[in-house]
């Protein structure tokens, strides 16, 4: 059995963006990109309505390009327990109430039994001091964490 995968929306958004001036952000996409080409395959992917919804907004061609990525994808579907673990995230974890979507993609992907959530999210979502506490609210909901990584931590094959 492949392990599970929910792609945050950075991942659309940096796979399909064009090449960005910005040496790190540069640098995400191309990982991205290479992560897509070599692993995907790998794992079964999944997203959510959240994640379309925000793949919709903005330039109606790039929108359009993002979305083109994810049409083949499984929906995981937001339940009333999904969005009260992620009201949960809000109010225990050190997060703005502007992270409300980043706590549902935790939320969604905990709900789901998810192996992975990947994400190039590293201010509210893959970001070391907020890992814990995450995982705690998740796990104090009766939910194991998906592990929260970025494309090239899940780019290398077993054995390298």
């Amino acid at each position: 059995m492949k392990p599970r995968v929910y792609l945050e929306t950075t991942i659309p958004s940096y796979l399909t963006a064009w090449p960005s001036r910005d040496l790190v952000r540069a640098a995400h996409q191309q990982i991205t990109r290479e992560w897509w080409d070599k692993r995907r395959t790998q794992f079964e992917l999944y997203i959510s309505q959240a994640v379309v919804h925000e793949c919709q907004a903005g330039d109606p061609t790039a929108a359009a390009e993002r979305l083109a990525v994810l049409q083949d994808l499984p929906l995981l579907e937001q339940t009333q327990e999904a969005t009260q673990l992620a009201q949960a995230l809000l109010d225990q974890v050190p997060l703005p109430e502007r992270a409300t979507v980043d706590a549902l993609h935790v939320a969604i992907a905990a709900v789901h039994g998810m192996d992975y959530l990947l994400t190039w999210n590293c201010t509210h979502i893959a970001n070391a001091t907020l890992r814990a506490p995450i995982e705690s609210v998740c796990r104090a909901s009766g939910r194991e964490p998906p592990a929260i990584c970025t494309p090239d931590e899940l780019l290398a094959e077993e054995g390298d």
